[in-house]
């Protein structure tokens, strides 16, 4: 209670009535897999050259970049990248420019194409490009090459050749030794670089090296289980990877693992476990799974789990091959990723997203008919179909669980929509006074929620009352809850349902007979 001494007139503010909740993104995706360089901490990408700039371009035996380019494609905005390398990976390091150490950002063989070279600064007055006035001032070029051939020509390429061909070159010019300056060396680099990070001894600048010095010792490793995709549990926060590293991105709502189908067969399984039970136990996260490549016997396919976390799809698509300028067959679950986007912008999440063109397709490994889904869609396998003049199509929306209320993935997308938004939106309550007038401002701050969410068409009713109910009173908590600590309260809603089968029933009748 405020405290008043002395006379006057005092003006107080004071909330009421219910708060605003913001409802949480659906469309931000999660991808693993394995790239050509970049870190592996997973970092946000907006388009798919952005993702370029950071993680390279297509790999022979990774579908990783593929399936990024089928996400933005499709209508994708958002993506988490976790860079998953073998074990036993090792990234590239230089040592001898002392004070400073330079380490690739990421491991693998990639790093030993990574060179830096030492000049004089812009701001240096000296007339011996060899020989700095300034030693406070230098000049770091930053170059890799994807193509190591450049780098082992004979006679050697000049300097000027070797900057026109670089795949990446960064150039930082009027770097300072100043630890306390905004262009002190290490800070500003590791600040921006896509390529290294810097570590110094001591604030001073190592001597010219007239050509780039290029980094040593990176390797790829050996194998790729499911223990790289899971990552280290016990790692330090900032340090996790892979699925671990998910876990403390709570933006992401969709989670699809492009190499699972190029781990090693033995881990194909457990990861598939992995991947689910990740998004069972954070619950606010949907899994996309996809069939394995030459899946001929449709008789003996099902879902490889059952779970109202996770859809699953059938067959793989056909796409252009930007490296062998062919047809290449892949997983559709990162176009399939980019589709639930388009769907959820456009549309809702509410929306099923099916009936939907799989931009970029150009195929599919198999044909699958009408009477071939008829045994496959009550198993929860989504098939993805051409039809004549209106393309190749994802015709199918159902969970891979066993439970009839769940089998929907739009249903279920619906609900982990509306229960994190709630989450976010009631933080607020804990540890305010659990009394009547709580439950009032609580009960209004979720009934206009949900409003919202049913003026949108996401529910069913042509009333708000027919649509849901929120309940906060003595008959949801016992006085035991509330001594106790707990609040609790009962939501009931009712989602729209998708139109599966559309059925127009025909009939012959008789002129002037038909209100008889």
């Amino acid at each position: 209670m405020p405290e008043y001494l002395s006379p006057g007139v005092y003006v107080e503010e004071i909330e009421i009535g219910a708060k605003p909740i913001e409802g949480v993104s659906t469309s931000t995706a999660g991808f693993l897999g394995q790239t050509e360089r970049g870190p592996t901490d997973v970092r946000l990408v907006t388009s798919f050259g952005q993702y370029q700039q950071l993680y390279g371009d297509f790999l022979s035996d990774s579908l990783m970049t593929y399936e990024v380019d089928g996400f933005f494609r499709n209508g994708g905005q958002r993506l988490f990248v976790g860079r998953v390398v073998k074990s036993g990976a090792k990234a590239a390091e230089l040592t001898t420019l002392t004070p400073i150490s330079f380490t690739a950002v990421g491991e693998g063989e990639w790093g030993k194409n990574v060179g830096v070279l030492i000049e004089n600064a812009a701001l240096d007055d000296s007339t011996n490009p060899s020989v700095p006035n300034r030693n406070d001032l230098f000049k770091l070029t930053i170059g890799y090459w994807k193509d190591a051939s450049l780098l082992s020509n004979s006679p050697p390429p000049t300097l000027k050749e070797l900057k026109d061909r670089a795949t990446v070159l960064e150039v930082y010019n009027n770097l300072s030794t100043n630890s306390t300056s905004s262009d002190y060396y290490v800070t500003k680099v590791n600040a921006v670089s896509h390529l290294v990070t810097l570590a110094s001894s001591n604030a001073t600048r190592p001597g010219n090296t007239g050509v780039f010095e290029f980094l040593e010792n990176g390797g790829n490793g050996t194998d790729l289980t499911s223990t790289e995709f899971l990552g280290n549990p016990a790692a330090e926060p900032g340090k996790r990877r892979g699925l671990t590293a998910f876990t403390e991105v709570d933006e992401i709502s969709i989670v699809y693992v492009p190499d699972l189908h190029v781990a090693s067969a033995g881990s194909r399984g457990q990861l598939v476990q992995d991947i689910v039970s990740h998004c069972e136990n954070l619950k606010d996260r949907f899994a996309i799974l996809d069939a394995a490549d030459d899946t001929k016997n449709i008789t003996g396919l099902h879902p490889p789990v059952d779970s109202k976390y996770a859809g699953f799809y059938y067959p793989w698509i056909e796409v252009f091959d930007p490296l062998s300028k062919g047809a290449k067959q892949l997983p559709p679950g990162g176009y399939v990723a980019g589709i639930y986007a388009r769907s959820d912008q456009e549309r809702g999440v509410h929306k099923a997203p099916a009936n939907e063109v799989v931009r970029g397709a150009t195929d599919l490994e198999f044909q699958i008919t009408k009477g071939e889904q008829d045994l496959l869609n009550p198993r929860g396998v989504n098939v993805i179909r051409a039809f004549p003049g209106r393309g190749i199509r994802v015709w199918g929306a159902r969970t891979t669980s066993s439970d009839p209320l769940w089998k929907y993935v739009n249903v279920r997308r619906l609900f982990l929509f509306l229960e994190e938004s709630i989450d976010e939106g009631t933080q607020w309550v804990v540890f305010e006074p659990n009394n009547e007038q709580l439950w009032a401002r609580v009960k209004q701050t979720i009934t206009q929620f949900l409003t919202t969410v049913w003026r949108t068409g996401a529910l069913m009713g042509t009333t708000p009352e027919e649509a849901f109910f929120v309940k906060v009173d003595r008959t949801t908590m016992t006085q035991d809850d509330i001594d106790n600590g707990r609040l609790i309260v009962l939501i009931g809603v009712a989602p729209t349902k998708p139109a599966e089968f559309v059925i127009f029933r025909i009939a012959q009748f008789t002129a002037g007979a038909e209100n008889a």
